[in-house]
């Protein structure tokens, strides 16, 4: 079958994958037809010297900008998918929560020892006859350290891409904002042929089809497992988790502070999830740029549809909620914030947060 055949064969599909990943939390944005990269800016944003930042583009609810134009909102997603049906899905793995481990199996030259495993020396007496790609780098690092392969871990989601890699996918710790990776190219680096896709990046859903080939997920599971606390250690090792910084502690305002209160009555676990999250919105006040606003008001938009689902709140007290502590940290940015929350209130409206589980 020829590539345009396959991508027109996907196309009826693209609508559905974008919903499916918007009702599990993870913020979507088209992808150019038949390729794994962004669609088009528009004019506007084509323009030399035109970045992201303020671009009335993503407060209109067009894709510009790539992932900076993610979004839940079902209805933005019908429009956009409904009127070019040929586009593919990327996932903004920062506001989705992900770590996903993109492992390739290039054709490429072995590079020099020291650069197989960022950090961990490997000595030149060590054969390495049959080293040819990440899945084989990967493997050596999990084997130093004990533990299974992510290519090989059967408890969470695994994509296998046209090229022949194959992409792990994993729920990232809560606060910790995890960096994307260039593989073994300069700066931070996991292992060489091995790339990251968190905070800052994007990935192409499961299911999307390029001229390449499919993304085709590998086995029945189909949720992200939580990121293994080893390979945690090693992204940290590695350069992936920056210094954190630590603003001034912002007070959740009143209303909020009462609407948690009023999510306890025996589910003191609900309540404290809601505020934390509201805590960590309120505290983006303090970092006008690079606090990751987006992502935070994204993950109390969830947690506050989970609550209103199990009838801890109701949706018009979680939306006047997210409001007023959006409003404090970004004032004046309601044409930002208001698609955020109402994108997030949705995904997590079908998942009731129960006392025992954590957003």
């Amino acid at each position: 079958m020829a590539p345009e055949q396959r991508v027109l064969r996907s196309d009826s599909r693209s609508l559905a994958t974008a919903r499916w990943c918007a009702r599990s939390g993870w913020p979507v944005h088209p992808l150019a037809a038949g390729r794994k990269t962004p669609a088009g800016n528009c004019e506007t944003c084509r323009a030399p010297g035109h970045t992201s930042q303020g671009c009335e583009c993503l407060g209109a609810g067009r894709w510009c900008h790539g992932f900076h134009a993610a979004t839940l909102d079902l209805a933005r997603i019908d429009q956009w998918w409904g009127s070019d049906p040929s586009l593919g899905v990327g996932v903004a793995c920062g506001p989705a929560g992900l770590v996903v481990v993109d492992v390739d199996a290039h054709q490429q030259r072995l590079p020099d020892r020291d650069r197989l495993l960022p950090g961990i020396p490997i000595s030149a007496d060590i054969d390495l006859t049959g080293l040819a790609n990440g899945f084989d780098t990967l493997a050596v690092l999990a084997a130093l350290r004990g533990v299974t392969s992510p290519a090989d871990d059967d408890t969470t989601l695994r994509v296998r891409t046209p090229s022949g890699g194959l992409h792990v996918w994993y729920r990232a710790h809560r606060g910790h904002r995890w960096q994307c990776s260039a593989g073994s190219g300069a700066g931070r680096a996991l292992a060489w042929q091995v790339d990251v896709r968190a905070h800052g990046g994007y990935i192409v859903a499961p299911g999307t089809t390029t001229r390449a080939g499919t993304y085709i997920p590998v086995g029945p599971v189909r949720e992200p497992a939580p990121l293994p606390d080893w390979l945690a250690r090693e992204l940290e090792r590695t350069g992936h988790l920056p210094p954190a910084h630590v603003p001034a502690p912002r007070p959740v305002p009143p209303r909020a502070r009462q609407a948690v209160i009023a999510a306890g009555g025996g589910r003191q676990t609900a309540a404290r999830a809601l505020g934390t999250v509201l805590a960590e919105v309120a505290g983006c006040a303090a970092v006008p740029e690079g606090a990751a606003f987006s992502e935070k008001l994204n993950r109390a938009a969830y947690t506050a549809g989970g609550l209103v689902a199990a009838g801890h709140l109701t949706e018009t007290e979680a939306g006047n909620i997210l409001k007023e502590v959006a409003e404090r940290a970004r004032p004046g940015q309601e044409r930002r914030y208001t698609p955020i929350i109402r994108g997030g209130l949705s995904a997590g409206s079908r998942r009731p947060l129960s006392p025992g589980r954590q957003p």
